[in-house]
C-alpha cells in the first residue's frame, strides 16, 4: 500500500476506535456515528484497490464487539430504569455467547439464533430519554419493545445478512440503481438520480410521521432535548467517592466476577477473530482470570494508599502502563514455564492491554455510578414514604393538631 491508502486505513481504524470512547458522554449520536461508519467503512476501502480486504470481516466483527462493549458498559454509568439496563445486559451477553459460538464453528445461523438486538435496543431506549424520562418505562413496554426490534427489525437482517449473504450496499448499486457493486457511488447516483430523491423523499416522510406522532400521540416531553446523559447523581461529586468505593470493596466480590467473565468473552471474540480462530478460549480464560485478579489488586492497593483519579484519561493511562507491565510478565512466566505458544507480537500485546484496560477501568467508575444511582433512587423513596407518613398523621389542611 502507499501513502494515501496508509492514511485511509488510519483514519477508518482510528474513527472506529475513537468514536466509540464518546458513547458514554453523547451515547445517541456516538452509537449512531459508529453504526454509520460501520455500515460505510468496507465501500470506503473498496475506493482504494490497494488496500488487501481478506481479512476484514475478522476486522469489522472485531471493532463492532469493541463499540458495543462500550455501549453497555455506559449503560451501567447512564441509564436510570433497572428494567431497561437488565434486558440491555441480558441481550449484550446473549449476542457475545453467540458470536463466540460462531467463531468456533464458523456456522452463520448461529448469529442468525442470537441476533445483535442489543444495539437497536440501545438506539431505542436513548431515543426515549432525548425527551422523556426513561424511569416511566414500564416492565410491559421494555418487554415489547425488546421483542419487537428482535423479531421485526434484527431477525430479517440477520437473515438478509448471515442466512441469504446478501451485502445491503451491493444491492443498493446493483438492484436500485443498476450498476456494478463495483462502481463508485457518484457513478451509481449519475445513472438513476431518481432513486436518490425517492430516498431522500421516503426519509423526510418518515422524519415527518415521527415527528406528527411525537408532537400529536406521545406524552409531552419531561425536559429539554436531552442529548448528555442524566446527571450523575450528586453524591458522586469528585474524585474521592471512586477512590473510597474501591478502597472498602472487597476485591473478590460480584464484580470480580463479572469482569473476568466479561473480559474473557471479550478477548476470547477478539483472539479466534485475530488469529483465524486458533487461538484456545480455555488459555485465554485462565489467562484473563489471573490478570483481571493482579488489576484488581494492584487497583486496590493504590486506592487504600489515597490514589484517585479526577479524570478517566489520567486512569486509564496510568492504567494501561501497569497491565502492559503485567501482561509482559505473564507472558514471560508462560516462556519460564514452558508453555508452548507462537509468540505474541508486541503490538498484538498493546493492543490487547489497551482493550483489557478499557473494559476493566470503565467497568469499575461506572458500576460505582450504577451502585450510586441505585442507593441514591432508594433514597428518594424512602424521603416519599416518610414525607407520604407525616402528611398523614398531621390528618387534613386545617385539622386541630
Amino acid at each position: 500500500m502507499g501513502t494515501t491508502e496508509w492514511l485511509v486505513v488510519i483514519a477508518v481504524v482510528g474513527g472506529r476506535l475513537i468514536l466509540p470512547l464518546l458513547i458514554p458522554y453523547f451515547p445517541l449520536p456516538a452509537l449512531l456515528a459508529c453504526l454509520i461508519l460501520d455500515s460505510i467503512d468496507q465501500s470506503i476501502f473498496q475506493q482504494f484497490p490497494a488496500i488487501p480486504l481478506d481479512g476484514y470481516q475478522s476486522y469489522d466483527k472485531a471493532l463492532d464487539v469493541y463499540y458495543l462493549s462500550i455501549a453497555y458498559l455506559s449503560t451501567l454509568r447512564n441509564w436510570t430504569n433497572q428494567g431497561a439496563f437488565r434486558m440491555s445486559q441480558f441481550l449484550y451477553y446473549y449476542r457475545m455467547v453467540g458470536v463466540i459460538i460462531f467463531e468456533m464453528t464458523q456456522n452463520r445461523t448461529v448469529l442468525f439464533i442470537f441476533p445483535n438486538t442489543f444495539e437497536y435496543f440501545f438506539i431505542f431506549v436513548e431515543a426515549v430519554r432525548l425527551g422523556w424520562n426513561t424511569k416511566h418505562m414500564g416492565t410491559k413496554t421494555v418487554v415489547l419493545s425488546a421483542a419487537a426490534i428482535w423479531i421485526f427489525i434484527k431477525l430479517p437482517q440477520e437473515w438478509w445478512i448471515h442466512i441469504a449473504q446478501l451485502d445491503m450496499t451491493d444491492f443498493i448499486k446493483e438492484t436500485l440503481f443498476g450498476v456494478a457493486a463495483t462502481d463508485s457511488w457518484s457513478t451509481a447516483i449519475a445513472n438513476r438520480p431518481w432513486v436518490l430523491i425517492l430516498a431522500i423523499v421516503i426519509v423526510l416522510a418518515i422524519i415527518g410521521i415521527a415527528y406528527w406522532i411525537i408532537r400529536k400521540k406521545a406524552p409531552p416531553f419531561d425536559h429539554k432535548l436531552r442529548i448528555k446523559p442524566d446527571p450523575l447523581p450528586p453524591l458522586l461529586r469528585g474524585a474521592e467517592p471512586y477512590r473510597k468505593v474501591r478502597a472498602e470493596t472487597s476485591i473478590f466480590g460480584w464484580a470480580l466476577r463479572e469482569k473476568v467473565a466479561l473480559t474473557a468473552i471479550v478477548c476470547i471474540i477478539f483472539g479466534l477473530m485475530l488469529t483465524g480462530g486458533t487461538a484456545s478460549p480455555l488459555r485465554i480464560i485462565v489467562g484473563v482470570a489471573i490478570f483481571t485478579v493482579v488489576n484488581a489488586a494492584v487497583s486496590h492497593w493504590m486506592a487504600l494508599r489515597g490514589r484517585s483519579w479526577r479524570l478517566l484519561a489520567g486512569e486509564l493511562v496510568t492504567m494501561l502502563i501497569v497491565n502492559l507491565v503485567i501482561v509482559l510478565v505473564l507472558e514471560a512466566m508462560e516462556r519460564w514455564l514452558g508453555v508452548k505458544s507462537a509468540r505474541t507480537p508486541f503490538t498484538m500485546t498493546l493492543f490487547f492491554s489497551y482493550l483489557l484496560t478499557l473494559i476493566i477501568v470503565l467497568y469499575d467508575r461506572y458500576r460505582v455510578v450504577y451502585k450510586a444511582r441505585r442507593l441514591y433512587r432508594g433514597e428518594e423513596k424512602e424521603a416519599a414514604a416518610a414525607a407520604s407518613r407525616a402528611a398523614v398523621e398531621s390528618g387534613p389542611p386545617g385539622a386541630p393538631a
